[in-house]
This record gives structure tokens, C-alpha cells and sequence, in this order.
């Protein structure tokens, strides 16, 4: 799946049973992932509620990922076990999403919470995160809360 950045859904029995640690990078680094790949691990509970657990690229397990939650939902659609147009919580470590998808557009609905807070500058068109120990940290991707197709 593809939601401006490229996701792999893995369908399983129990994403609790997953070595999400070992697994992700095999997916994230396999030869037919040339510019590597986020991976959810997902159940489908029922129509309207999937279990997910994610690896995202160059960053490992996360708690959450929007356009994960987004491409899981899109899999569920395209594998027929969950309806086009209508909420699907996804239920990640992180607390639950509700994506909406549609033939024109993907909904993305969510509680935020913030995380962390610092100064960020650009330097040689880079942007760097100054964490807290002064190393910096480069910001790989940003969240939205909704987008077209």
C-alpha cells in the first residue's frame, strides 16, 4: 500500500504473538523493498475493529502510525473483510484510531497527545530535533490527520 509513503500489511492470527522486533526488519529490508518499507502486523477482529502493531522504517516499533492505521484498514477493504465507508477502529499500543476510507479519500480520526517538546533548526536544509542529552535527532516523517488519495 502506498499513502504517500510505502506500508506492507501482514494479516495474522495474533499481532500479540508477533517478534515485531525480529520480523520488521526482515520486511524492512528485504530485496523487494528497494527504499525499504513500514510493515503492519494486523488482526481483523470483526468489520469494524483491527488489531495492529507496526515497524516503521528506520525507526523500529512505534506505539502508533497514522498512514499504518490507514493502509491496514485499506487491506482489510481490498481483502473484503471490512466495508468501504465506514469507521474501523484500529487499535494500536498507542490508543485507538478510526479510519474512514472511501473511493475519494481516507479519514483519519484520533485523540493527540504530546510527546515531546524541544527547539528544532534548519541547518543545511536539514530540520534537527536537539533532544534532550543536545544530540540531534533528524526528523524523519510527520503525521497528518487526514489526506486524499
Amino acid at each position: 500500500m502506498s499513502l504517500g509513503n510505502p506500508h506492507c500489511v501482514v494479516p495474522c492470527q495474533r499481532v500479540d504473538g508477533v517478534n515485531v522486533a525480529k520480523v520488521g526488519p526482515l520486511f524492512e529490508h528485504a530485496e523487494i523493498f528497494p527504499k525499504r518499507i513500514n510493515t503492519e502486523f494486523i488482526r481483523i477482529v470483526n468489520p469494524n475493529t483491527i488489531k495492529m502493531r507496526v515497524w516503521e522504517r528506520g525507526s523500529g516499533e512505534t506505539m502508533a502510525c497514522g498512514s499504518g492505521a490507514c493502509a491496514a484498514v485499506a487491506a482489510a477493504i481490498a481483502l473484503g473483510e471490512c466495508a468501504m465507508g465506514t469507521d474501523v477502529t484500529v487499535k494500536a499500543a498507542g490508543g485507538d484510531l478510526i479510519v474512514n476510507c472511501t473511493v475519494d479519500d481516507v479519514t483519519l480520526t484520533g485523540e493527540t497527545r504530546l510527546v515531546y517538546e524541544d527547539v528544532m533548526e534548519l541547518l543545511g536544509g536539514l530540520i534537527f530535533l536537539k533532544a534532550s542529552s543536545g544530540r540531534p535527532q533528524t526528523i524523519r516523517g510527520w503525521g497528518c490527520p487526514s489526506f486524499g488519495r
